[in-house]
Order: structure tokens, then sequence, then C-alpha cells
């Protein structure tokens, strides 16, 4: 059997999760308390160590599906934090990834290393553990930078919904206000969205059109080189 001579970083890795509450009109993102030390009482993201036989996506499904009880999100690597003292158990790198979830369809339950598992205002916080503040201000900014390219916006809404939902979930992410006539001429003018003959209910003001999205005619413009802007 073949001994590497050299000493080797642990590998862990970390989950943050997004998703939009439409009724508090907040964006907010998925934590859990650590039931163990290092930073035993802390919150922090999900995620844990990868196993010897997995791979890093594996592992942050796994770590998120233990943690939590979510499955069936799509994941994308984020970005590898690996300052060297991190992790107060020694050397440990951990490969962050970013999702998107719709958060009605979301409920945690925590489990394994968690004590507690919630979702968090971006803008009321808790003290983190780890370089876990880092990791967060890293996430916000890719999915600042995503949305003014990408219609990722709309895997946060609910199937049907108001413009005025999809630009408050914009102003949010973006932490700016945005023009109410010129967002509606410029997000209408792309052809993404479908004009239902549907009207918001149970709401004090009146009621606003409802939207969906056309995922298959993004597709299609895609395809031909579209670029979605905002």
């Amino acid at each position: 059997m073949f001994t590497y001579q050299y000493p080797r970083p642990a590998l862990t890795v970390d989950c943050v999760i997004f998703a939009w509450d439409s009724e508090t009109q907040q964006l907010k993102v998925l934590l859990i308390e650590r039931l163990n030390e290092p930073f035993q009482d802390f919150w922090a993201f999900p995620g844990g160590f990868v196993d010897m036989d997995e791979t890093i996506d594996t592992a942050a499904h796994r770590e998120l599906e233990e943690e939590t009880g979510l499955k069936n999100i799509f994941m994308e690597q984020l970005y590898t934090f690996g300052t060297v003292d991190r992790d107060p158990r020694g050397r440990v790198v951990s490969v962050a990834h970013l999702a998107l979830a719709h958060l009605p369809d979301c409920k945690v339950v925590a489990a394994s290393d968690a004590k507690k598992a919630e979702w968090f205002d971006i803008e009321n916080l808790p003290k983190l553990a780890f370089d876990h503040d880092e990791i967060f201000k890293t996430a916000l900014k890719r999915l600042q930078g995503k949305v003014r390219y990408e219609p990722i916006g709309f895997e946060l809404l609910s199937e049907k919904f108001p413009l005025s939902q999809l630009r408050l979930l914009y102003e949010k992410i973006l932490d700016t206000a945005i023009d109410k006539r010129n967002f509606r001429k410029k997000i209408l003018k792309t052809g993404l969205l479908i004009p239902l003959e549907e009207f918001q209910t149970n709401v004090a003001h009146r009621a606003a059109q409802l939207f969906k999205f056309d995922k298959k005619k993004y597709q299609e413009l895609q395809a031909k080189g579209f670029l979605f802007e905002i």
C-alpha cells in the first residue's frame, strides 16, 4: 500500500442556499446552528467533510440533506476557501456551493450535526462560524452578478407572479431602487414572460396581472445568442 509522505489538508463543502420570501419580501439564506465544537451553538452554512469515496458535489448534496433534510436541489460550485487558519481543527480547505430554492417547497428539518436549521433575512444574519461571513459575501456577490445576465431570478419566485414581485426581488438582490416603468418596459421587451388571464387574490390594493416565465422561449433565444440583461 502506498503511503503519502507529505501532510494533506482536509477537504470540506459548504452550501449557501438563497430563497425569496414573497410574504415578507425578503431574500433569505439557510443556516444551521452547530451542535458540536468547534463553534458550538454558532450559526453556519450546512456542510461538512468530504468522504474518501465521493465527489465534492456528491458530498455537498449529502451534507445538505443530512443537516437540513433538503434534497434534489441544483447547486453549482461557488469558490474554494483555503485560508491557512480558517478552521481551528487544522488545515482545512472548503469548496463552497451556491443554490437557489423556492421557499414554499423547502421544509427544513435539522439533523446530524445541526441543532437547528432556519432561514434568515440576508440583512439580519447572526454571527457566523469559521469564515462563513466571507463565504456569504462571495455568494451574494456572485448572485448579484448572475441576475444581471441570466434570468435566474425567476427560479426564486412562484410559478405565477406579478411584475411588482419580480422587481422587488431584483431590488433586494442588487440592493438598489429600480424604476417601475423602465423595469416593466425592459422585462416585457425580452419576450420571456407569458401574460396570464389571472390576477392577484387576497390583496388590499388593486389586483395585479400575473405572469409566467417562458423557459422554453429563453432556451430557444439563448441558442441564437440572446443575452439577458437587467
